[in-house]
């Protein structure tokens, strides 16, 4: 190659590489000279405090959550405490959402970002609207594909396989045409009303007595104990039955740390929410609580569970009568504050009576142990050897 025909090669690699830098910029100024500006808020006039409803749509899901008296509840579940700072979080991450890129496109392209209306086939997106409490629709946005990060190249390019979502395409109102990107997958985002429900639940503390009656009754057991620091004792044990101390710890702490996978109204037929063929539990404590469980069939490693809440708290002092002036000023203001607590917490926690439970089942199984599954294992005695 001599040098004129070098020269003339140098010259056509950096005009294809002027070409090409000339396409790839023009792809980057489409995308940011649609509709709204780079670095705005996608909602810039959602006021947050006006919205009392949130609706999220996907396919053929729903998902409703409305607020009634100053309280967040799940619609698709009776209207179940929903949990207030998923919400909370939800609504203040939409109203300071920002533009990362913008470009105006038709209406053949939606598909193409999963932006098309829930229902209308595999690249339909999921729609969440923001209401009044009066039902007025206030925004709404549809969230569509999700954006991948990929080195170099423009956004219509960074849409194919590889990378991790950083970002996703959105498309604000139903008749607007200019997709956004916002630098938040979203993926919380769902129609799934039981990742939206309070998880706050009862607790019981020091129990006295832990009674399991099975529909077959030779199976049923009760425990018993005096005082927080005696040890459990069988109650109606027969003449050939001792509780095992080892066994026994292993259900003396009912629903320790009790939580649920889900719930269904209290009102659900038995068929659907599967509570039959049940299995009573009654637990008492020294603070006077009474707490009686309905437990179903086992069903997909979790149980159906209701939850009755009762009790019989102290109305005065008894303890103390011949302290000091000042130790019972102290003794009086320590009752009133523990009867205070244990008035609020009876109040709460009968709120659960409405509505029955799905708990996994590593949290009831550890109770629901058989008669014979708490007792010694009896010793065959030796046998008798005969002298010749």
């Amino acid at each position: 190659m001599n040098r004129k025909q070098f020269i003339i090669l140098l010259v056509l690699l950096v005009l294809i590489g002027a070409a090409g830098w000339v396409v790839h910029q023009r792809g980057r100024n489409s995308w940011q000279s649609g509709g709204q500006t780079i670095g705005q808020k996608l909602l810039p006039a959602l006021a947050v405090n006006d919205i009392a409803q949130v609706l999220i749509r996907s396919g053929t899901n729903e998902l409703n959550l409305a607020r009634r008296d100053n309280l967040w509840r799940v619609r698709e579940r009776g209207d179940y405490p929903a949990n207030f700072s998923e919400i909370s979080g939800l609504l203040l991450k939409f109203a300071d959402l920002k533009v990362a890129q913008s470009q105006d496109v038709g209406a053949s392209q939606l598909g193409r970002f999963e932006l098309l209306p829930p229902g209308a086939g595999a690249n339909a997106g999921t729609l969440v609207e923001f209401k009044s409490e009066a039902g007025k629709t206030l925004s709404s946005v549809f969230l569509g594909k999700k954006h991948l990060s990929k080195s170099g190249g423009a956004p219509f390019e960074s849409m194919g396989a590889g990378g991790r979502p950083d970002g996703r395409y959105v498309m604000v109102g139903g008749e607007a045409k200019t997709l956004a990107v916002i630098s938040d997958p979203l993926d919380n985002v769902q129609p799934k009303p039981e990742a939206w429900l309070s998880k706050d639940f009862f607790s019981i503390e020091k129990p006295c007595s832990i009674a399991v009656q099975f529909p077959e009754a030779t199976n049923s057991w009760k425990l018993t104990r005096a005082s927080e620091t005696n040890e459990w004792q069988l109650a109606d044990a027969g003449p050939d039955e001792k509780a095992d101390p080892t066994k026994v710890s292993g259900v003396t702490s009912p629903f320790a740390s009790a939580s649920f996978n889900d719930v269904f109204p209290g009102n659900t037929q038995p068929e659907i929410s599967g509570l039959t063929n049940v299995t009573t539990m009654t637990v008492e404590t020294f603070d006077g609580f009474a707490y009686t469980f309905k437990i179903g069939q086992k069903q997909s490693e979790s149980y159906p569970v209701t939850l009755s809440v009762a009790a019989v708290l102290p109305t005065e002092r008894t303890a103390g009568e011949d302290a000091k002036p000042d130790d019972k000023t102290k003794l009086d203001k320590e009752f009133k504050d523990r009867q205070k607590n244990l008035t609020d917490k009876l109040a709460r926690e009968k709120q659960f009576a409405n509505w029955i439970y799905r708990l996994p089942g590593y949290a009831v199984d550890s109770t629901l142990k058989r008669r014979d599954q708490l007792l010694t294992e009896s010793k065959a005695e030796p046998a008798a050897t005969v002298e010749k």
